[in-house]
């Protein structure tokens, strides 16, 4: 009499489990790439915004820090969304875009495609702001006279807003979740 042998049951997946389970994981995939590109869109448009209010930061403390005027401008002179310099302006240049002999401290490339940056700027000369020496910001004819406005930065739908006050400080709002930015964004643009 032989001893009886227990067989062992097979270990893993046969073929139609397979097939079962990726048509599963597919599913899922695709109910969820939606809501992932909506995610990644709200971030790519959160990261512009905050880079941007940095930016605004970065050029007070260096007017600060140097007891004199620096300046945030667009790359081109006239489209924020062409990217965006932080440079020291050559004495006695009164030219409002980066050129040779001025400092650059800062530098951002284009921003992504489809976003949008729509300004409202209380000299409307040109698109830019100057901090002087005591981190302030002033207008390209005076030192007394502050410069303040908003760029509101939009992407598929969702906005974020970047406000500067008159005394040069910045901050960043969702007018979505925040009713004050809503007012502080009507409030702008009602003086325009």
């Amino acid at each position: 009499m032989t001893p009886m042998m227990h067989e062992r049951p097979p270990r893993g997946f046969t073929l139609p489990e397979l097939l079962i389970v990726f048509a599963i994981v597919g599913v899922l995939l695709a109910a969820g790439m939606p809501s992932f590109r909506a995610y990644t869109q709200s971030q790519r448009l959160t990261t512009t915004a905050n880079e941007f209010l940095g930016a605004l930061h970065l050029a007070r403390s260096e007017a600060i820090q140097r007891g004199s005027r620096v300046d945030l401008a667009p790359r081109d002179g006239n489209d924020w969304e062409s990217g965006w310099l932080v440079f020291v302006n050559k004495p006695g240049d009164g030219n409002l875009q980066f050129d040779a002999g001025d400092l650059l401290i800062y530098s951002r490339e284009r921003v992504a495609a489809g976003l949008r940056i729509a300004t409202t700027l209380s000299d409307k000369s040109a698109p830019y702001i100057a901090y002087n020496g005591n981190g302030r910001t002033r207008t390209n004819l005076s030192d007394r006279a502050p410069q303040w406005g908003s760029w509101q930065f939009s992407l598929d739908g969702e906005t974020r807003l970047v406000r500067l006050g008159f005394l040069g400080r910045a901050r960043i709002c969702n007018p979505a979740d925040d009713r004050t930015c809503i007012f502080a964004q009507s409030a702008t643009s009602a003086t325009n």
